[in-house]
């Protein structure tokens, strides 16, 4: 993300608020990541903001779901957060909120590439510039908002004395989690907790990358480890023996819980764990599945009134916080019901039900053509009445393949799940064969 870029796409985001919202004086809550280009690009932002006549309540520091509560809390008229989630430290990006503190649809965020595209921006004039307002406190009123809901057990919490070792890979969730740790009595044992933005292995919370936060737990005697992305909008843990929960599971524990105290729907997009469907059944709900994308998850929860949802990724959104994928409400949740079951973490992920994933993609070539093998595919596999809302998934009884491009890489992507590892990786085999094949 160039500082051109940033300005551009700055100036569009300026553009397309004041065509669709109509206010006296813009209030726009900009946050950052702790990203080494953060406070250029965050400079950036706030200047290009003023130059359209518009008050930035700048939160420095912070947190996509800390700026998301914030749009609302300060009724400000939109947000951008400066961060590039999980990806290396060499890329920067601009999340854009609207008035909601949501993301962007798909229109709205294609207006604003048409308005860049043109670049017909009308500045305001000197009388009627913007200011830059400084902002304090924004991720203390986010840890209070999580510790006032009523499904956050904060007494029972602070009962059991937790011991929990947390990795924030070197960004903002140093500065948050250990907050809120704090406020529910939880020991914490730090690692990677000083937001530099020298992030110090791959900031993506998978498996691979979580060496010494596993072992950390155990050499703590931790009761689990926590692990978050830059921008604190994913969260995984790991049991007490340094094995990892699996990120998929995080939305599916989170669930059980406020599912066993306000029963109703669920909501995951297709690429996520059946699992989640398995126990919002057995607690008498329904669950819906969306396509793949936050805003598309937020859609559907909104449709079917569901009383939590989220990503396989380990972004859980809770509505009575907000719409948003939030790590700190996703711990709030998982404190609430291991001090409710009074058990280990490795006890509580054996009782759910146990499925394996694989992901593989394809690269595209040129000239292929995507759309018609994905057309084949759901003709060949009709009989299994494919759902075809965002690319293909089919589904069979113990497992199933879910096929579609990418929105960010010239690839296909296969996922696969099943009732263990080497089946879902044969699964995937097979489906990469039968494209091939296709081509």
């Amino acid at each position: 993300l160039t500082p051109l870029d940033t300005v551009l796409f700055t100036s569009a985001y300026a553009c397309w608020l004041k065509k669709n919202l109509k206010a006296k004086q813009y209030k726009v809550v900009v946050g950052r990541d702790a990203r080494i280009s953060g406070s250029m690009v965050q400079g950036l932002v706030n200047q290009t903001l003023v130059g359209y006549g518009i008050e930035v309540l700048d939160v420095g520091l912070s947190t996509t779901p800390t700026v998301e509560v914030a749009v609302t809390q300060y009724q400000a008229h939109g947000g951008i957060i400066i961060t590039a989630s999980h990806n290396p430290k060499q890329w920067n990006a601009l999340k854009l909120l609207n008035q909601r503190g949501e993301f962007l649809n798909a229109a709205s965020g294609k207006a604003v590439l048409e308005i860049a595209d043109k670049q017909e921006f009308e500045f305001s004039a000197v009388d009627h510039l913007g200011k830059v307002t400084p902002t304090e406190g924004a991720i203390q009123d986010h840890v209070q908002k999580v510790l006032d809901l009523p499904l956050v057990n904060s007494e029972g919490i602070q009962k059991k004395n937790f011991k929990v070792v947390v990795d924030a890979v070197n960004s903002t969730g140093g500065i948050a989690i250990p907050m809120l740790l704090k406020a529910l009595g939880v020991t914490t044992v730090p690692i990677y907790c000083d937001p530099t933005g020298h992030f110090p292995h791959n900031p993506e919370p998978l498996k691979e990358h979580l060496t010494v936060l596993s072992e950390k737990v155990v050499k703590e005697n931790a009761d689990f480890g926590i692990v978050v992305d830059p921008d604190v909008d994913r969260l995984a843990f790991v049991d007490e023996n340094g094995v990892v929960f699996g990120e998929e599971y995080t939305l599916v524990a989170c669930s059980d819980y406020v599912l066993s105290k306000t029963p109703g729907n669920t909501v995951s997009n297709l690429s996520s764990t059946r699992a989640l469907s398995d126990i919002t059944l057995q607690r008498g709900g329904t669950y819906h599945a969306s396509a793949v994308g936050e805003v598309n998850v937020v859609e559907k929860m909104k449709e079917v009134k569901a009383v939590i949802g989220g990503e396989g990724n380990g972004g859980i959104i809770y509505p009575d916080l907000h719409y948003g994928r939030d790590a700190l409400v996703g711990i709030a949740l998982f404190l609430s019901l291991l001090t409710e079951k009074n058990q280990k973490v490795s006890v509580l992920r054996a009782s759910y039900p146990d499925y394996a994933m694989s992901k593989a993609k394809i690269s595209l070539s040129p000239g292929m053509d995507v759309d018609a093998i994905l057309k084949k595919l759901e003709r060949k596999y009709s009989e299994k009445n494919p759902t075809t809302i965002d690319g293909v998934k089919i589904s069979f009884e113990y497992s199933w393949v879910h096929l579609r491009k990418s929105n960010t890489e010239p690839i296909i992507r296969v996922y696969t799940e099943a009732k263990s590892q080497v089946e879902a990786s044969e699964l995937a085999q097979r489906f990469l064969k039968e494209i091939e094949e296709m081509v």
